[in-house]
């Protein structure tokens, strides 16, 4: 609620709500506060979390605060004693009056920490996640800068000053935040598992369904390229829709399309069940990466949810690649889809019970042309990207798809400048940080994504290990990246976004250098693949949660489903374009060399796996210029930021 002038008077006069357009009431002491956007003067029946006979610690609420990885400590908010003059503001009591910042007067003693990069630090508790400073019961409220009243002119509940943007309601309990997350992870595992375990799956297929080389690679290529199309229009279609109404369609879709490929009787209809796969997945991937940014606000909590899931993008590869093998061979291809849709399901009930159905922008208007052209051209050149392999990079059909796709995209960029309600405002793509940080994102995507699928190669057709036991050799990788991951925050915060970023880039040049000198034609994993891969372990999830980091760092509350959208596009791109021209690199250099054995296949593994060293050493080079933004002033800890169903 909005901050007021102290009054005089007892414990708790300080204290106001809403009870009408433009009117507040006092609340008495001890009496109940209504939630915010319950519409009553009772506790909110809207779908939010809700926080139910929480324990307290007799004076300030909930006693405990729970992390994405369990207890952290005390709360976060660090009080001033009873009596404190933090403002010079009349006598009185404040009750509880929240501040962001701490203002002139007896509270401006207080230290303001700072992490290098984003100035002045959130004030926390001991090792307590960022809170607001606190004015105990008693402590004089004036005018504090940047306090309840500048809150409400950057958006609160008496204002909308984020456009579009509605205030937050109720804390969410630390149990349920960390229910949310763990069933946002869990997406994050599903969508990144189906693509490993439908690529382990093909052969099967071919055989079952009659077909070809040609017909399984769309198999394959029909879910990224609808899944790289549709990306951006999911991420934005999140925020004027609602983030769990959008989780909910896509999960919805897949389910529905995974049914539809596990009953296929033709390759035609399994690659049209996998277009439409891809078309749920971008839904659900960008719908659920903005409700994390909902959930947990820019500091030490997003970090921590940004490591779990940079931890399942390590796992779900290899969990795919292993499972995958399994019902294959247990139970035959079709057991692959309809694993999907028991996840999907088990997933959309979950997210009925710990999801807030409240976060959606109040902008209306929707950008048709946008949308339409931003879809058909990136689909466009994702169509090329796959494609270029088997038609050749120079070959008719490639470049007009690529000509068409960048024609398209110029028409989308005009269009942008000109409409009311953009799908993508061209100020946001002014933002210096943001577009570093996509492009480094997709660098990052253009080393690893291929390293993963020329590794397992290499172990299958130079090592001769099977479909599954090339998967386990990845899972110590795996392993390091799911114990590195949620220690990243640690790292932030000690040595800073920027420093930790290239710290991450730097050791992912040194992997790949690494692996690409370590590959041989008569080696074993041990001594090829192993070391290399822990280093390249350690690697993954510091630049995965830093780019993210420094991607949705300046994205308004209102925002978050096209900051979603924009680095899932970037990453997703950086995939497909990464391993097109890795692929290109090793199938040329094993060519020019005569491709006559084992010899010249890993000479060709070497080439590709140079050039994704290359990327990651001009992405250690490009962090150096990264310049954050200010951090976009948002309540903490909120768990919904809309009024509208969604």
């Amino acid at each position: 609620m909005t901050a007021t002038r102290g009054e005089d008077g007892g414990p708790g006069a300080g204290r106001r709500r809403a009870t009408g357009p433009g009117r507040v009431e006092p609340v008495a002491a001890g009496s109940p506060s209504p939630a915010v956007g319950s519409g009553s003067d009772g506790p909110s029946s809207s779908p939010g979390f809700a926080d139910p006979a929480a324990p307290t610690n007799g004076c300030h609420g909930p006693a405990d605060v729970t992390g994405a990885f369990g207890p952290v400590g005390p709360p976060g908010p660090v009080e001033l004693a009873s009596g404190a003059d933090a403002a010079s503001g009349s006598g009185g009591s404040a009750g509880r009056d929240e501040v962001d910042a701490v203002g002139s007067g007896g509270g401006a003693g207080l230290p303001r920490p700072t992490d290098g990069c984003h100035g002045p630090a959130d004030v926390t508790g001991a090792f307590g996640p960022p809170g607001p400073v606190e004015l105990a019961s008693g402590a004089p409220a004036g005018s504090v800068p940047g306090g309840g009243a500048d809150l409400a002119r950057r958006g609160g509940a008496q204002s909308p000053g984020v456009p579009g943007f509605r205030a937050p309601g109720p804390v969410a309990p630390g149990s349920r935040r960390k229910g949310a997350l763990a069933l946002l992870a869990g997406a994050q595992l599903l969508l990144i598992m189906d693509t490993a375990i439908v690529n382990v799956a093909l052969p099967s297929i071919g055989v079952d369904l009659g077909s070809g080389s040609a017909g399984l690679s769309w198999v394959a290529n029909a879910f990224l390229i609808t899944f790289g199309g549709l990306l951006l229009l999911g991420g934005r279609a999140a925020d004027l829709l609602g983030h769990r109404r959008v989780f909910l369609g896509g999960l919805g879709v897949l389910g529905a399309a995974s049914a539809a490929g596990g009953v296929a009787g033709s390759v035609e209809v399994l690659v049209a069940a996998r277009a439409v796969q891809g078309t749920g997945a971008a839904l659900a991937a960008a719908a659920a990466f903005a409700l994390l940014l909902n959930l947990f606000p820019d500091g030490p909590d997003r970090h921590r949810a940004l490591g779990a899931f940079a931890a399942m993008g390590g796992l779900g590869g290899v969990l795919g690649t292993v499972l995958g093998g399994v019902l294959t061979d247990l139970l035959g291809w079709r057991s692959t889809f309809w694993l999907n849709v028991l996840g999907a399901l088990v997933l959309a009930v979950l997210a009925l019970r710990l999801l807030d159905a409240n976060t959606r922008s109040a902008e209306r208007g929707f950008d048709i042309g946008g949308a339409l052209t931003a879809t058909a051209g990136l689909g466009l050149v994702a169509y090329g990207l796959v494609g270029a392999g088997e038609a050749g990079w120079t070959s008719a059909r490639t470049l007009g798809a690529f000509a068409a796709g960048l024609l398209l995209l110029a028409t989308f960029a005009a269009l942008e400048k000109r409409i009311a309600h953009p799908l993508v405002p061209p100020a946001v793509l002014r933002r210096p940080a943001l577009r570093l940080a996509n492009c480094l994102s997709a660098l990052a995507q253009m080393a690893l994504f291929p390293m993963f699928f020329l590794v397992s190669l290499y172990l299958q057709s130079v090592l001769d290990q099977t479909p599954l036991h090339g998967g386990l050799g990845l899972l110590p990788l795996s392993l390091v990246v799911v114990a590195t991951a949620p220690q990243t925050g640690r790292l932030i915060h000690r040595l800073g976004l920027r420093a930790t970023m290239t710290l991450g880039f730097t050791l992912l040049f040194a992997g790949m250098l690494w692996l690409a000198l370590a590959l041989a034609a008569e080696g074993t994993f041990l001594s090829t693949v192993l070391a290399p891969s822990l280093l390249l372990g350690v690697a993954l999830p510091l630049v995965m949660v830093t780019t993210n980091v420094a991607a949705t760092a300046g994205a308004a509350p209102g925002e978050t489903g096209l900051a979603s959208g924009l680095i899932n596009t970037s990453q997703q791109f950086g995939s497909v374009l990464g391993l097109a021209v890795l692929v290109a690199v090793a199938t040329a250099r094993t060519d020019a060399l005569g491709a006559v054995g084992a010899a010249d296949e890993t000479a060709g593994f070497k080439a590709a796996l140079l050039v994704g060293a290359a990327f990651a050493a001009c992405a250690a080079l490009l962090t150096l210029r990264l310049r954050l933004p200010a951090p976009v002033s948002a309540p903490p800890h909120q768990d919904r930021v809309g009024g509208a169903q969604g």
